[in-house]
């Protein structure tokens, strides 16, 4: 059977303020969550995304060593339309998101912005112009 990549894990210093990020991303994660050491969502298509604290990774793998310097992983979330990444970009940093690019024209194409999340992983934000 070929291999297919149908989890996305990341991993949290702060559970509570990473599902608060991506609750203002909009994605249905619930309260309940927050005091947990893993929660996932379903994104359709047989993708899940999960997130698991550092403690339970440090449980599970004693050999794990918490990253420093730069982000490991990077995602990207779609917006409608232009005005939609440049709004999602203010509310985002409005509610303590860190702004690593604010919104602009990509010579690519599209309108983008880029916002870190707690754990310092960049979120792309992103809509086709015109």
């Amino acid at each position: 059977m070929p291999l297919k990549l149908n989890v996305i894990e990341i991993i949290t210093a702060d559970m509570p303020a990473a599902l608060a990020f991506y609750r203002r991303l909009g994605l249905d994660i619930p309260a309940s969550a927050d005091g947990e050491e893993h929660a996932e969502i379903d994104l359709g298509n047989g993708v899940t995304l999960s997130w698991d604290s550092a403690d339970l990774i440090e449980k599970i793998n004693p050999k794990y060593v918490r990253p420093s310097g730069g982000p490991r992983i990077a995602l990207a979330f779609q917006c409608g339309d232009p005005a939609e990444v440049d709004k999602t970009y203010a509310d985002l940093v409005a509610h303590g998101a860190r702004g690593e690019m604010e919104p602009f024209d990509a010579e690519w194409g599209p309108r983008y912005a880029v916002v870190l999340d707690p754990d310092g992983n960049g979120v792309d934000l992103y809509a086709p112009r015109g």
